[in-house]
């Protein structure tokens, strides 16, 4: 799940809505529900092509022995994809990577079967590395991850997740280099409670704040810093108690520098729980239905991607084997309008 790496200037075109609270059990229709994939959709990326945003990309993977990582434009079709990954997990992206002297944005995948996280430049797809994770431990079996670059030095990191793991050092974070042309990973971190009620699979990254969240799936969210260097404190849990089971995926959306919304899927209702960026312990400050079916893995970007998206777009993957793009003005409606009858 990725944070957006800038904000482009949005030119809101007329889009009239409504703020009365008589709609805010309706589900919210995508705008675009994409072509399907082999087996099972299970974690989006958004690309944002630099030079035309209209022009970005959506990546995801297709969850099965023989999986793959799909491209799709902002209509929803399939524009490339890489075949037999051997059950690709979660996917997520960051720019600017130094590789072989040359800036290059990655994407980065989990390869369940065979402990590895895999890389690929965007936006081709070529694969530009790999490096196995969670070496010597008896419990592997990779699945979530999240890239975060430090604004100070520039470093990426990937910080991983597995099927089941410890009480403390669930998740392993690792530095990014490159070597001999390819790029490898060396783990310089291992942290993350886990209450050991299911498993933990959504990993989000909030760069630009420092932190960490990841999905406890039976438990609530959990914050951590980013920065190694800050230690492995626990800062926070919150959403405990919000959920009808499961507590998925978690994606952030920026409304400035220092605040925005954390949009956490409550997987078996079929909502998005909504927390502020700026101070989650607050509580949830909106419940969002949506027409996905048990969403477990979404991003979000707040770039105009054109007409279509020009405050942004949220994606969430749904079973039918589709992501589903919703166009940010109705859930940023649904949430003003939340907001509201709490003033009331």
């Amino acid at each position: 799940m990725k944070k957006i790496p800038f904000i482009f200037a949005v030119s809101v075109l007329p889009f009239v809505v409504s703020c009365s609270t008589q709609h805010l059990g309706k589900k919210i229709q995508p705008s675009v529900i994409t072509e399907t994939v082999m087996h099972d959709t299970d974690d989006p990326a958004i690309w944002i092509n630099p030079e035309d945003a209209s022009k970005s990309i959506i990546i995801g993977t297709d969850k099965d022995t023989d999986g793959g990582l799909y491209a799709f434009d902002l209509n929803g079709k399939i524009i490339h994809k890489v075949p037999g990954l051997k059950r690709p997990n979660n996917v997520d992206l960051e720019y600017g990577f130094m590789l072989n002297g040359k800036k290059t944005d990655i994407a980065a995948v989990t390869e369940r079967e065979t402990n590895t996280v895999k890389l690929y430049s965007l936006p081709d797809l070529k694969e530009v590395g790999e490096f196995t994770v969670f070496d010597g431990e008896t419990e592997r079996d990779p699945m979530g991850i999240s890239m975060y670059k430090n604004p100070a030095t520039g470093e990426i990191h990937a910080v991983v997740g597995r099927k089941s793991g410890p009480a403390d050092g669930y998740l392993w974070q690792y530095q990014l280099s490159e070597k001999e042309g390819k790029i490898t990973g060396e783990v310089v971190r291992k942290f993350g409670k886990y209450s050991g009620l299911k498993e933990i699979e959504s990993i989000a990254v909030d760069d630009e704040m420092g932190y960490i969240y990841y999905s406890d799936e039976q438990f609530g969210v959990h914050q951590y810093y980013a920065d190694p260097a800050k230690g492995n404190e626990e800062l926070l849990v919150f959403g405990k108690g919000d959920f009808k089971s499961d507590v998925e995926g978690i994606s952030i959306y920026p409304t400035s520098s220092q605040t925005g919304y954390i949009l956490v899927s409550n997987q078996q209702k079929d909502t998005f729980n909504v927390y502020l960026r700026e101070n989650p312990a607050k509580g949830k400050i909106a419940e969002i239905p949506v027409s996905t079916s048990e969403s477990d893995g979404s991003e979000v970007t707040n770039v105009n991607l054109g007409p279509k998206f020009p405050k942004g777009v949220f994606v969430a993957m749904s079973n039918g084997r589709v992501f589903h793009f919703y166009d940010w003005r109705l859930i940023e409606e649904r949430i003003q309008a939340a907001q509201n009858s709490k003033l009331k």
